[in-house]
């Protein structure tokens, strides 16, 4: 009788067995993803749709506010990660329990309550993922509203809003259809980890942990420390208080450059010493706007990837720039200003693109050769060159380094093995494969009604789309892999806009169209699958998942137009203000934008970068790419024992300046700074601080920022109120930086050599 209901040794090896087998194989997802569930736990709450939509309406409205600015803030789904729990629990606390019925015609009989219970970890992943379509999956507003910026602002042409809405949403869900079929290979498989979801994973999983919103010291010290809500409270109203000075009565802590009012009559000490316009050396920055432009945050990028873009930031800027300017004057380099993403003439005047576009919106071959060839800054030209170089080494480096672990791993994945995650997964409703052909198809469809019917406004004939869309699909699965296994995506931006000017040029907005067409919908199929692996490890329901994404992304594609239309509308030389103004409506990205348009589509890489063009020499950075990372896997083949020489990254190395331009030096000066001072010392010698405090400091930094420019614009900036004094006027102090230094150049306002 003793031996009843008792296992004998063998069976419970047996089950250990089968249950070590089901743990991921990844020892970081191991580590951090917990692999329990509760299937009870509500989802479809008022609170998540409440908190939800203010979310992604807010970072929306937000980030395309804020692409116009000289220094372009890009708020993430970090911030509302931390902003919505303690929203989340006060309506825990405050709302009705109160249960309703609904009645239904032809449907049973279903109650809800509006308070459910307490705010729990799946209502807030839902919110936070209802958010990130909000900022465009991270990349702060959908990147098709460029092309709406660049025909309004830049070329002075019109699109009518329901062309550019149409644009916008097809291009931002294209790529829905097929990425929701391609879940089985790269969401799935316990193999295709995602590293990136982790860094969310750990925040909720500390957010939502025991004790006070976290996880309790382990040292068990009993220390009463500041609870997050309060601190996250205390930072965003100093960070909103503050950016009064930088954002309005002291513009000079944008860029704090002493070089610059050391010699105020030297041109290259300007161009020395200057943070926007110059190599920025000794610029810094007291503006949190300056300093999480373009880079995003620094407190939530890793201390290896800093250093990375710290060495390869150094390598270019200091050595590759300086030698290339003033020792071998390469592409008549002095004949520029050493930092711009403006066009220029050979004799240094800025290039009058309006005069090169006929009546058809296209290029005018005989004003092309009266002006002459476009030319480039030095530094605009050699990011190019990085640019190919980047695209090349990521390929080599990912095959020699990474290859066998991609192929082996997408080979397990194929197998039908499932861990704990996906069996889990199991208990909740599957997304029919009916629901992503159908969105695949009618946006196709829309899409090629848009190139038929209003091909006068995008140029982009139908073809395109189907040429683009099969690019897009065809880099997908792929590209999909060596994200979910290294963390590194490949861009397809610079090939399109590369291809597309080859076959079909002269027209740039058919460029711009094309380029978004193959490069976004590739890049929002890929941000899609993330956020499911991140719904996977959480155990989300895909059919949430799915409908919070996709309403998510139509929401914020309408307000990122409708924010755009008004300020284009609205705003008198948006994008062109007047230097001596101060104004911060310059459209830093969108300047790089139109002029990628007239460099691939207006112009041609033909007439850039082929026989007829000035810098047919930076094709040879394709074949130093590819080489590269050859040169370094045979030295670690060589050299097994040398533990360095794999760290050498050359992708990020070389991809270290790709922000570069519309970002500057002191944007990187001052993320380097920032991030070193938290990601290494901070992280170092105040671990438990960090843990507990480092991601809500900067949601409450990049909140408070947000909300005091968004009130600054609708108090001062409506009125055009300014306040005028040497901490204003001429705010950076480095007026001669952008002066060429070639002698015989004369440029307004500028010392002639």
């Amino acid at each position: 009788m003793g031996s009843v209901g008792v296992e004998s040794p063998a069976t419970v090896t047996k089950k250990l067995s089968e249950e070590e087998d089901e743990e991921s194989p990844i020892e970081e997802v191991r580590l951090t993803v917990p692999t329990t569930d509760d299937p009870t736990q509500s989802v479809w709450t008022f609170r998540m749709w409440v908190l939800g939509l203010v979310s992604c309406v807010m970072l929306s409205f937000l980030n395309q506010f804020f692409s116009y600015r000289t220094s372009p803030l890009v708020i993430t789904q970090i911030t509302v990660q931390v902003a919505t729990l303690p929203l989340g629990r006060l309506m825990a606390a405050l709302l009705p329990t109160t249960k309703f019925s609904l009645n239904l015609p032809g449907c049973m009989s279903r109650k809800f309550s509006l308070n459910p219970g307490p705010f729990n970890m799946k209502e807030h992943v839902l919110i936070t993922i209802f958010a990130n379509a909000g900022s465009a999956f991270g990349n702060g507003s959908a990147y098709a509203v460029g092309i709406v910026n660049i025909i309004k602002a830049f070329y002075g042409r019109n699109i009518s809003f329901i062309a550019a809405w149409l644009l916008i949403i097809t291009t931002q869900v294209l790529g829905y259809g097929w990425a929701g079929l391609l879940r089985k290979y790269v969401v799935e498989p316990s193999h295709m980890w995602w590293p990136s979801t982790l860094v969310q994973i750990s925040l909720f999983r500390a957010l939502h942990g025991n004790g006070d919103e976290g996880e309790d010291d382990p040292n068990n010290d009993n220390k009463k420390r500041m609870s997050r809500s309060k601190f996250f409270v205390i930072a965003l109203a100093c960070s909103f208080s503050y950016y009064l000075l930088p954002g309005y009565f002291f513009q000079t802590l944008q860029s704090i450059s002493w070089v610059c009012w050391a010699f105020p009559n030297s041109v290259t000490a300007h161009q020395l010493g200057s943070g926007f316009s110059g190599l920025g050396i000794g610029a810094f920055s007291l503006d949190w706007a300056t300093t999480a432009s373009f880079l995003f945050s620094p407190l939530i990028s890793p201390f290896f990837a800093i250093v990375n873009v710290f060495l390869g930031y150094f390598l270019i800027m200091y050595m590759v720039i300086p030698i290339s300017y003033w020792g071998f004057n390469v592409y008549h380099a002095k004949n520029f200003p050493i930092y711009s993403a403006d066009l220029f003439t050979g004799d240094g005047q800025l290039y009058n693109i309006t005069k090169i576009v006929n009546s058809k919106f296209e290029i005018d071959y005989g004003e092309y050769a009266k002006q002459g060839k476009v030319n480039l800054s030095t530094f605009f030209a050699l990011t190019y060159g990085f640019g190919f170089a980047t695209i090349a080494s990521t390929i080599t480096h990912v095959g020699l380094f990474y290859g066998k672990e991609v192929y082996h791993r997408y080979k397990a994945s194929t197998k039908g093995k499932v861990d704990v995650h996906t069996r889990l997964m199991k208990n909740y409703k599957d997304i029919p494969a009916w629901w992503f052909y159908m969105l695949l198809i009618v946006t196709l469809l829309i899409s090629l009604a848009l190139t038929i019917f209003m091909k006068d406004q995008i140029q982009m004939p139908f073809w395109g789309l189907i040429f683009a869309a099969a690019v897009a699909f065809f880099f997908t699965l792929p590209i999909s892999i060596i994200t979910a296994t290294t963390n590194q995506t490949p861009g397809l931006n610079i090939i399109t806009e590369y291809a597309m000017g080859l076959i079909y040029p002269g027209k740039p907005i058919a460029n711009v169209c094309f380029k978004t067409y193959g490069y976004m919908s590739m890049t929002q199929a890929i941000s899609f699958l993330s956020d499911f692996k991140l719904g996977h490890y959480m155990k989300i329901p895909p059919r949430s998942m799915f409908l919070v994404q996709f309403l998510g992304t139509i929401i914020a594609g309408t307000v990122n137009l409708s924010v755009a239309w008004y300020l284009l509308t609205n705003i008198d030389q948006i994008c062109h203000p007047d230097p001596k103004s101060n104004s911060p409506w310059t459209c830093p990205n969108d300047h790089v934008f139109f002029d990628a348009s007239v460099i691939w589509g207006l112009v041609g890489p033909k007439r850039i970068f082929g026989t007829l063009g000035n810098y047919g020499g930076l094709n040879w950075f394709f074949l130093g790419g590819i080489v590269g990372p050859v040169v370094v896997w045979l030295c670690h083949k060589t050299f097994p024992n040398v533990s360095w020489i794999p760290l050498i990254n050359l992708p990020v190395l070389l991809g270290a300046t790709a922000y570069m331009p519309p970002a500057a030096a002191v944007n990187y000066n001052s993320w380097i700074l920032v991030g070193t001072i938290f990601n290494f010392f901070v992280f170092r010698y105040q671990k438990m601080w960090w843990k507990r405090y480092n991601y809500i400091l900067s949601a409450a930094l990049d909140a408070g920022v947000a909300f005091m420019a968004v009130l600054l614009y609708f108090s001062t900036g409506l009125e055009d109120v300014n306040v005028h004094w040497w901490g204003t006027d001429n705010s950076q102090h480095c007026d001669l930086a952008e002066c060429p230094t070639a002698k015989g150049i004369q440029i307004d306002g500028c010392p002639l050599f």
